[in-house]
This record gives structure tokens, C-alpha cells and sequence, in this order.
């Protein structure tokens, strides 16, 4: 067995560790403001700056994840992680005032975030056998999907026993665990010559403009995006608000996403040579989308969360075939910087969408804000649809 091979059960658990603390990073952040400050549109800013550093430093990031090893900035990214929860912990014993101390621990994971997202993906193409890389990118995103679904449930768990500290002090474990799964592992950067930022940026952006269908899958990515803003600000809200949920019964009805978007990446994996991937990611768009508005009209906890589920499958299944479209679609010699803008659109685009759900929120109230927002993403994935030729002729 190689030393990539080897190397693959330790990336994917890394990965698991790594997106699940993140995204407690990020929970932790809308939860605290909404319930200490009570506040949506802080907690809506608050998500901003979770995601929203990416679109000032995801850019260096990418083209950093072509020049120099991958591993290396993981590990640098996940040491900002580190240092944005022992904010978060220095916060909530006092140190500073609740917003600010909350919002600057923000930047903090946004910061993290930037780079740790394109430099997982680099480091997946070069340790996957190349003919393997679409199906191992999809496990990668069962990764991404889980963690985004265990964060809540870890929350809801660990908070419910032993308080915020706790929260804090388990994300922290969870980045320190992942970093060790790494050590050892080989990556390498470019030999090419360096040409200043800019101009490898360029690079970049003209390899997506030459081919159409990668573009198409970028737009795509963006629309599929646009959903997770309003999900993590307007969830909670509903969770606690409109069924009357428990403490553990919100992390219980948040973290179904975990089961439902893992369903979606299997889905994906078992099924993506029989399915037509175009098809499949604007019908699976559009359908989600209109799940999401229906959460606005249940009041039966059950009814909710099965509307829930099939909601994740969907776009757990959606996502997974974007990101295996684009990997699948990046020149080797700029796959850091492509996949870089991924990253940028799975952070800013959640953060930009979240801020509209925090203002849509506090103007119209749950409810209302849910079924809009779900209304609005469902007409956008249609339009794209047909805006998109390439991307809805596009096979496994």
C-alpha cells in the first residue's frame, strides 16, 4: 500500500474533526449572540464574519495552496481556529464585552476558514489516485456535510452538561486531533516560478472563463450555497421559537441534517453513474429549496423534520456532485486556485445569504423570513437552469 493510501482514512478523519469544529465555531457564534445579546442581526453579522473573511483572503489562499505544501496551511488555519475559541471562552468568562469579544473571535475562524478550505481540497488532489478523485472528493464531502451536521448536536450536548466552556474547550480538542491525524503527511508545492499574486490569480480566473462547464458548475455552486445562510440563522429561531424545542431537542432536530446530508453524499456516491448530474442538481436544487419554504407552515415537530431530512438528502446529494463537477474540471497546475474560489463561494456566499436572513428576520419575523427565502432560492435555481446549457447536459 502506498503512502497515500495510507495517508486517505487519516485525511478523511481529519476532515471530519476539522469541519466539525468549525462549524461549532459558527454555531457557537449565532447561538451566543442571539441568546446573551439578543440580537439577530448581530448574529447574522456575527456568521458574516465567520465566512465573510474569505472574500478579502481566500483569494491569496488559493493561489498559497499552488505554491507551497497544502499541509502546512491546514495546520497554520487550524491554529487560528484555536485562537478564535479561546476568544470565544475569554468572552463568555468576562474578559471583554459580549459583542465585541464575540465578533473579533469571529474574524478569527472567517480568517481560518479562508484558508483551510481550499488547502484541504489541494491536499485531497494530491494524495487521491487521479482516477479515483471524483468519488474520494464525494466521500470528502460527506466529511464536509457531517461535521456541518454534528456541530449542532455536539453543541446541544456538551452545552446542555457543562456550559459554554465546555463548547469552547471541545472545538479546541477537536482542532488539536486533527492536526496530529496529519503529521507525516507528504504534500508538496509548485515548482513553477512564482509570478506575484495577481497574476496567478488571473491564471485562475481565465483557466474557469475557458471552460464553459466549469463556470456553469460555479454558478451552480453559488445558487446551492445561497441556502445554508438562511438555514443556520433561521433554524434555531424556528427550533426554539416555532415548535417549542427543547435544548436537546433543538440540537436533536438541528443535527437530523447530519443523518440527511451524510444520506445525500452516499446518495451521491452509490448513484452518480446512473443519475444525469445536471438534472440532478437544478431539480435537486429547486426541490430543496421549496422543502425549506415549507418549514414556515408546520407546527408538528415530526411533520418539520421530515420536511428536514428530504430538504438535506437533496442538497446533500446536489453538493456533492458541484464539487466533484469542479474538481473533476481543474487543471492540475491550478487546482489550488480554482478550488479556491469553491471555497470563497461555499463561505461568502453563506455569510452574504445569513446577514439577508438576520435583516429578513428582524423585518418580518420566522416564519415569513423562511418561506421567502425559500421561495426566492427555488426562482433562482430555476432561472439558472435555464441559463446554464452546459451544466444541464452534464453526465456522471
Amino acid at each position: 500500500m502506498s503512502p497515500a493510501q495510507i495517508s486517505m482514512p487519516r485525511f478523511y478523519l481529519s476532515c471530519l474533526l476539522a469541519f466539525t469544529g468549525g462549524h461549532m465555531v459558527n454555531y457557537a457564534v449565532i447561538l451566543y449572540l442571539q441568546e446573551k445579546v439578543g440580537s439577530d442581526l448581530l448574529s447574522g453579522i456575527g456568521f458574516g464574519l465567520s465566512f465573510g473573511s474569505s472574500i478579502v483572503f481566500g483569494w491569496f489562499a488559493g493561489v498559497l495552496c499552488d505554491r507551497i505544501a497544502p499541509a502546512r496551511v491546514i495546520h497554520a488555519a487550524q491554529a487560528l481556529f484555536l485562537l478564535c475559541l479561546a476568544g470565544l471562552w475569554a468572552t463568555d468568562a468576562g474578559a471583554t464585552s459580549p459583542v465585541a469579544g464575540t465578533l473579533g473571535s469571529a474574524f478569527l475562524g472567517g480568517l481560518a476558514w479562508s484558508f483551510v478550505g481550499p488547502a484541504r481540497l489541494a491536499m485531497l488532489g494530491q494524495i487521491a489516485p487521479p482516477a479515483k478523485l471524483k468519488p474520494a472528493t464525494i466521500v470528502f464531502n460527506l466529511q464536509v456535510l457531517l461535521g456541518f451536521g454534528l456541530a449542532p448536536v455536539a453543541i446541544g450536548v456538551v452545552r446542555s452538561y457543562h456550559g459554554w466552556p465546555a463548547v469552547f474547550a471541545t472545538g479546541m480538542a477537536l482542532f488539536a486531533a486533527s492536526s496530529l491525524l496529519l503529521l507525516g503527511t507528504r504534500t508538496h508545492g509548485s515548482s513553477q516560478p512564482r509570478r506575484g499574486v495577481a497574476h496567478e490569480l488571473r491564471e485562475g480566473f481565465a483557466a474557469v472563463h475557458a471552460n464553459p462547464l466549469l463556470t456553469q458548475l460555479i454558478g451552480a455552486a453559488i445558487v446551492a450555497y445561497a441556502m445554508t445562510g438562511p438555514m443556520q440563522i433561521l433554524l434555531p429561531k424556528l427550533a426554539r421559537e416555532g415548535l417549542g424545542l427543547s435544548e436537546l431537542q433543538r440540537g436533536a432536530y438541528l443535527g437530523l441534517m447530519a443523518l440527511a446530508l451524510i444520506g445525500g453524499g452516499v446518495s451521491a456516491l452509490l448513484l452518480g453513474k446512473r443519475l444525469h448530474h445536471g438534472a440532478a442538481i437544478f431539480a435537486g436544487t429547486v426541490v430543496a429549496s421549496l422543502l425549506f419554504a415549507s418549514l414556515a407552515a408546520w407546527s408538528s415537530p415530526a411533520v418539520s423534520a421530515m420536511a428536514l431530512g428530504a430538504m438535506g438528502l437533496l442538497g446533500g446529494m446536489v453538493i456533492s456532485f458541484v464539487i466533484a463537477g469542479i474538481q473533476g474540471q481543474a487543471p492540475e497546475a491550478l487546482r489550488g486556485r480554482i478550488l479556491g474560489i469553491y471555497s470563497i463561494i461555499s463561505q461568502v456566499v453563506p455569510a452574504a445569504s445569513g446577514v439577508a436572513a438576520g435583516v429578513l428576520v428582524r423585518s418580518t419575523g420566522t416564519a415569513s423570513a423562511i418561506a421567502l427565502a425559500g421561495v426566492g432560492l427555488a426562482a433562482t435555481a430555476l432561472l439558472a437552469a435555464l441559463a446554464m446549457p452546459q451544466l444541464r447536459r452534464m453526465r456522471a
